[in-house]
Formats: C-alpha cells, structure tokens, sequence
C-alpha cells in the first residue's frame, strides 16, 4: 500500500490551470524524484500535498495509509507525518541549532521549556547522521550545506515519515551534497519517504527509485530510474529532444581585452585580513570567461568586489574597457558598461511585488527618463522588447515578478541586466534553480551576447557547466587562483585537482 497518493489533483487559480489531473503515490521507504520544467506544476504539487492550498481549494484527493486526507493547513499535515524542506530555508539566524531544531515542539518539564533535554536530544540526531555540529552553535554563524542538514534534523525530530525536499542541493557544494544523498539513503533504509524535487538530472539518477515527469500542470509518467537514462527524462519534460546541453559557439571572433584584474587582494572590510589573494585574469570581447571552485572560495566575492558591491581592495589593478576601474561602484559599473545577475535572484534581482516591467527597467531609467521626467512610453517599449526577446512566460509586463517560475524569474534578472547595454556582463549560477529547457535558453542567450562582441564571466558550481559553456576556466581556492585551464584541459578531475588546492598543471 502506498504511504501518500495523489488521485487526479486538479488546481486552478484564475486564468490557469496549475495542475491538470495529476496522480502520483509515495512508497514507504522510497525516494521519489519530480521533474519537469519551471511551471510544470511541481510546487503547486507539494503545496497541495502539504496543506499549504487546502482541501477544499483543489479537486481530486489525497490519500494517506489509504485513507483520503482533507487538510486545512500546514499544521494538518505535519501531523500526518509530512514535513516540506523548501529552498528558502525556514530557519532563525539568531537562535541555536538545538532551539531551531525544537522550534515549535520544545521539550517540557512541567510548564517550563526544557531546553537540557532539548539540547541533549539535538546533539544526538545530529550525531546518528554524522553531523558535525554543535547544537549550542547559532544558525547565523553556519553555512548553507550545515543549514540543509539542520533543516533535515528539525523534520526528523517532529517524527517525520514522509520528507518533501524541494532544491535541497541548489546552494551545495559537492562534498555538502554527498554528505546530503547518504544521509537520504541512510533515512530510506529506515523507512522513511522522500519526495525528491531538483533540477540536477545526473543527482536524481544516484538517489530516486522512480521518478515522476510533470508537464504543463499533467503528469506524464512515472519511470523506474534503472531502465531510463538523462536523455529519456529530457524527452518526457519538455516533449522534445534536447541533443547539446551545453551548445557553446566557439566561432565568434574574440576582440580587445575588455576586463584585466592583476594581482588583486581584497579584505571583507578595511580592519580584516584579506580574502582574496593575489587573483589575476582578463577577458576579452567575445569570450566566456568561467570561475569555479569549491563554496566559499571565493567565487561571488570577486564578482561582487569588481562590481563594487562588496570588500576593501588591498592591492592590485583593474582596469574596464581600457580605464583603471581603482574606486568600484554599482553605479559606476553599470554607467561603465558593466553588470552583474546576482546568484540570489529573489534576494537581491527583484523586487518580487512589483510589475515584470517595473523590475525590467529598473537599472536603466536614465534611458527613458528626459528633463527629470520617466517617459513611460519609452519605458514601456524597451520593456516589451526585453520581455519578447527573452520569451517571458507570463500574461503581460503588469503581472508581480513573485508569481513567475523560477526561469522566469531568471530571464526577468538577466533583462534587467542587458536593457543597460552593458560590454562586460557578470553571471553568478545564472542557472540555478531553473530547469533543463530554461538552462537551454540562458546558454542560447550567452551565445548571442558573445556573438555580439559582449564579454561574459561565468561563475558556476557545476563543473559540466563550466566545462561546456567556458572559453576559458579560472579555478578559486580558498581566496587564491588555484588553475587557469582552456578546452583541451577541461577534464573534471584537473579542475577539482585545482580546487582542492592541488597543482594542475596550467594552461599556456
């Protein structure tokens, strides 16, 4: 018998139809991956299932030990045993790893809060997973991967049987998600369920006994994981043949230097010591110049740094379009031909309530504005053109960023990037979190930029990625340029060998 099943859900908002008959059952002990392009309907999906759209919002049912579930509310399915670990971590920075993971549900004695107990039972689980973690640590001072796996613990201890992770490895890096998938393998031999939500195809393949495929708000199918491989999944998800994930044109001519950094060191503030050391690169009209490396390498640092977003330089030069660039400002970037998509896009890309337009031409209103005045025709213009070009999947430019697909989202971001016609453009994980079709579009966009003369940094926690889009790959370690490696030197094991801070050998 399954433990949850979902029979013919069917939800609608106004002017769509989010999920279109979709059924689907959870096994006890099973990981079950859903996969489909952003706004195919997998978050509609667990909301459903969660509680978070309740009963009578939806139709079709949902069942649970066979028995059909009406919840109202989040709360109603936590107590059927379902708890949800979103992207957005729902943690508080201020207080403990022991009071997070007991927020809620603390530990009595009588009517007091009894936070020994608490403790002693949050060092515990964090111990029989392998989690090196002081309960009395506040969340504030952890990394993300630590924060995944707190996230985990807090589900387990409410006595979890059914945990829906949803880009649980998005902000991973690759020692954190190793350390994510055997903790999963280890809850699954256990008997607990995972509904498995990522965009990482080749992650799903290690961990999901079957796999469920939405599109266009229906389910297509549902695959055991052995007998299909990545390009069966690709097919069923976006109803078509994607034959070059990473369809780079190295054709285009490469021109003038248009970004050098020389032995750049630079310190989180003027008191600290340095964060990045002695980091050189250039990149010319043309090319894609990649950065990698390992999580806290170093890698948005120095994109945030050359931007001006970020850091007090120690040393070093850098010069944009031909120009020393000593004093960087956002402003000063931008009015200099140079921008940067943030890899946090709903933090700081967007202003999530406000119109698809008003986002767009938010740092390019000095090219609709005339005497002091927005020429709102204008604006609107450079708007749509923006919205056509990057293929928006939205009804018009008025509708709230906040309620677009995560590569919506994105697209959104990098418009608002180009409308100020920069030459140099900065891309942090400019794919993560959006699916296999909307990656397809970010490559095919990098191309076109390129093709025009356009210089593009690429920073990227996934070596085929990297690989597959760059010109050219700069490795980071530990605030330090580990490698620099060209095509033919492409190979996963140099460039980690290079992250890792072991000596490859460096491109000529």
């Amino acid at each position: 018998m399954s433990l949850l099943e979902a029979r013919r859900l069917t939800k609608r908002f106004p002017g769509v139809v989010a999920l279109d008959g979709v059924s689907f059952d959870l096994r006890p002990g099973e990981v079950h991956a859903l996969c489909g392009e952003n706004g195919a309907g997998k978050s509609t999906l667990i909301k459903t299932l969660s509680g978070i759209h309740p009963a009578d919002s939806y139709e079709g049912e949902i069942r649970v030990d066979g028995q059909v579930a009406r919840f109202q509310s989040l709360q109603d399915a936590e107590a059927a045993g379902i708890a949800v670990i979103y992207q957005e971590l729902a943690l508080v920075d201020e207080m403990s790893v022991a009071e997070n993971i007991f927020l809620g549900h603390e530990p009595r004695r009588g009517p007091w809060v009894d936070w020994d107990a608490a403790y002693v039972q949050s060092a515990r689980l964090l111990e029989g997973f392998g989690i090196q973690i002081d309960p009395d640590t506040p969340v504030r001072e952890l990394g993300v991967g630590q924060k995944q796996l707190v996230e985990i613990v807090k589900a387990l201890a409410k006595k979890s049987r059914i945990l829906i992770l949803d880009e649980p490895t998005a902000a991973l890096a690759e020692t954190e998600v190793e350390i994510l998938l055997r903790i999963l393998r280890e809850l699954r031999s256990t008997g607990v369920a995972c509904i498995y939500i990522s965009h990482k195809l080749g992650e799903v393949q290690s961990i999901a006994d079957r796999i469920t495929v939405l599109r266009d708000g229906a389910s297509i199918t549902t695959l055991d994981t052995a007998s299909v491989d990545i390009p069966d999944i690709i097919r069923h998800m976006v109803g078509r043949e994607i034959g070059d994930l990473f369809p780079r044109d190295r054709t285009s001519p490469v021109g003038d230097t248009l970004l050098a950094v020389h032995h750049l060191s630079v310190a989180p503030a003027a008191d600290a010591p340095a964060r990045l050391r002695d980091i050189s690169f250039e990149v010319r009209a043309g090319e894609v110049l990649g950065i990698g490396g390992l999580m806290g390498a170093g890698r948005s640092e120095t994109l945030l740094h050359l931007f001006g977003a970020w850091g007090t330089r120690l040393s070093g030069e850098v010069t944009l379009n031909g120009t020393d660039y000593p004093h960087p400002t956002p402003g000063g970037s931008i009015q200099g031909g140079l921008v940067m998509v943030t890899d946090d896009r709903k933090r700081y890309g967007l202003l999530l309530d406000q119109p698809i337009g008003y986002n767009l031409s938010l740092s390019s209103l000095s090219r609709v504005t005339h005497r002091g005045l927005v020429d709102e025709a204008e604006e609107t213009r450079l708007d749509r053109e923006y919205f056509d070009a990057l293929r928006v999947k939205a009804p018009g430019l008025e509708v709230a960023v906040g309620g677009l697909s995560g590569g919506n989202q994105q697209k959104v971001v990098i418009g608002k990037a180009l409308m100020t016609e920069p030459r140099v453009v900065f891309l942090d994980e400019p794919t993560r979190g959006i699916d296999v079709g909307a990656k397809l579009e970010v490559y095919q966009l990098i191309n076109r930029l390129t093709a025009e003369g356009r210089a593009v940094v690429l920073v990227s926690s996934e070596l085929p990625e990297l690989m597959g889009m760059s010109d050219r790959i700069v490795m980071l370690h530990e605030g330090t340029v580990g490698g620099t490696f060209t095509p033919p030197e492409f190979h996963q094991e140099s460039l980690m060998a290079a992250a890792m801070g072991r000596r490859p050998t460096p491109a000529r």
